[in-house]
């Protein structure tokens, strides 16, 4: 999907031929002089049209423009949130009511708030998402071109790339997400992060086996013994900034599917496992926006990958493995196995120097349970990496929410058997489960977010979210006080 940023008021955007026109109508909308502020006026007076966010009044062949479509939509207060919204639905009915078009004009009737563009754009790439990779008659998205126009379109140029390239970020994130665990397996994940080294500033790297054999990576290796997929172990690295200037690490989990190991999951929506590598997903779409961007920082991106299953050589229940710590885990339950990989990865980091470390991951369902899918879950060993963290996603529109590590809660996590248990009881088990990985990560600023409920849909919107991709990046860019690189007026996205 390509974008192109355009300087329009209403006037410019009814005599712009396209497929359809969408125009953002905010509370207290000013009409101008042109025939179409008149019909919104008109439409706003007769109580056809309300400012409520999501309200819409379609037209057909409007006399007032050029486009075959109109659609008329209430913005309401012309937040992010609510711009959000209102294109949701305009995009929806689009899809449902009015199939084949290629062109969309998106309007913004008066001048946006803050965030409202960067909302505006990946809501319309969300909306629009269509998965095709394993269809053997894909129908993917028929929206090719997005022309975006507002009052003054140089003071969003920022704003607008930055958006562009989440779309791109997060549609990546999807499609990896989306793929069922036959075609994301953690060979298959580390081929994706090798393509993203084509990119400005990213090289990659990709341990097997031997690699982390050697690195003594006991915990990350006992989840994948059970499986015939070798695991591999990938390394990104995005160098925008000088050498001296300590990189933020993120982590991502990268189980390719997730039956449970010994400890079997019920049949029922276990195919959904296959999102349980979503917190990779989401670090390979953070790197793919960062080489959209080139921004001045220093990134590195680990990601365990390997999938859990049992067969006669997988960790059994009550196992006692020695991590690359060097701290021994007595594995109580082999599905709580997403720790085991992540504290092994976050004991590598530990030699990046990071200035921070954020961990992402499907961990647990009580954290699902805590918080729906609404907020990912927030720990953090700092409040200000917990406030920067928590302000990006509001930015973003990208919502978490912080949760306790007080230290009581590792209680639970006591064994006579080994140092750590890697589960505590059912009560409080988001927090005890941040609370094993904690215990790996003490020697930088750390956050752990927890993606169970946020980062994919069930039942007939069945699909990945693409979060918290606009959240990290958002993080990446404002914590490091860097700003996307901004050239001409129109940007295209090349989302995978």
């Amino acid at each position: 999907m390509n974008f192109e940023l355009k300087s329009l008021d209403l006037a410019a955007a009814a005599a712009l031929p396209c497929d359809a026109l969408i125009v953002l109508v905010p509370t207290g909308f000013k009409p101008g002089k042109d025939a179409l502020s008149a019909l919104v006026a008109q439409a706003l007076k007769a109580g056809d049209l309300e400012s409520k966010p999501g309200k819409l009044l379609p037209l057909y062949r409007p006399a007032q423009a050029k486009c075959a479509r109109a659609l008329l939509v209430g913005a309401g207060d012309g937040s992010a949130r609510q711009v959000r919204q209102a294109v949701t639905a305009a995009v929806g009915a689009l899809r449902a009511g009015m199939p084949g078009v290629k062109k969309l004009a998106l309007c913004f009737a008066t001048p946006p708030g803050s965030g409202a563009v960067r909302a505006a754009v990946t809501a319309v790439a969300d909306a629009s998402y269509v998965y095709t990779t394993t269809k053997s008659k894909p129908e993917g998205r028929t929206i090719a071109r997005v022309v975006v126009g507002l009052p003054q379109a140089s003071a969003s140029k920022a704003e607008f790339t930055q958006a562009v390239a989440t779309v791109a970020g997060i549609e990546m994130a999807k499609e990896w997400a989306n793929r069922p665990g036959n075609h994301a397996t953690p060979t298959l994940l580390a081929q994706a992060a090798r393509s993203l080294s084509r990119l400005p500033l990213i090289s990659c790297q990709v341990l097997g086996p031997r690699d982390v054999e050697k690195l003594g990576m006991g915990s990350f290796m006992a989840v994948a013994r059970g499986s015939e997929q070798p695991l591999r172990f990938i390394v990104l690295q995005y160098n925008g900034a000088a050498k001296a200037q300590a990189p933020t690490v993120l982590v991502g989990k990268g189980i390719s599917f997730d039956s449970g190991g010994i400890s079997m999951k019920p049949a029922a929506e276990m195919d959904e496992m296959k999102f349980d590598m979503a917190g990779a997903a989401s670090v390979l779409g953070v790197f793919r926006a960062l080489g959209e961007l080139k921004p001045a920082l220093n990134v590195v991106g680990l990601i365990p990958s390997c999938e859990n299953m049992p067969d006669g050589r997988a960790v059994k229940p009550g196992d006692v493995v020695t991590s690359m710590s060097g701290q021994t885990i007595e594995i109580l339950n082999t599905d709580a196995e997403g720790r085991l990989i992540l504290c092994d990865a976050l004991t590598y980091a530990e030699r990046f120097k990071p200035r921070a470390v954020v961990d992402v991951a499907t961990l647990t369902g009580a954290c699902m349970v805590a918080l729906g899918s609404v907020r990912s879950g927030l720990f953090a060993s700092t409040d200000e990496l917990a406030n920067q963290l928590m302000a990006a996603g509001e930015a973003a529109q990208d919502l978490c929410w912080r949760l306790p590590l007080d230290e009581d809660y590792a209680d639970g996590l006591k064994t006579n058997f080994a140092d750590v248990a890697n589960v505590g009881g059912r009560a409080g088990g988001a927090i005890t489960a941040a609370k094993f990985l904690q215990r790996f990560a003490g020697k930088y600023p750390w956050a752990h977010l927890d993606i169970a409920g946020s980062a994919w849909k069930s039942g007939a919107a069945k699909g990945a979210t693409g979060r918290p991709v606009g959240l990290l990046l958002d993080f990446l860019l404002t914590s490091h006080a860097a700003k996307p690189t901004v050239a001409k007026t129109r940007q295209r996205s090349r989302a995978a």
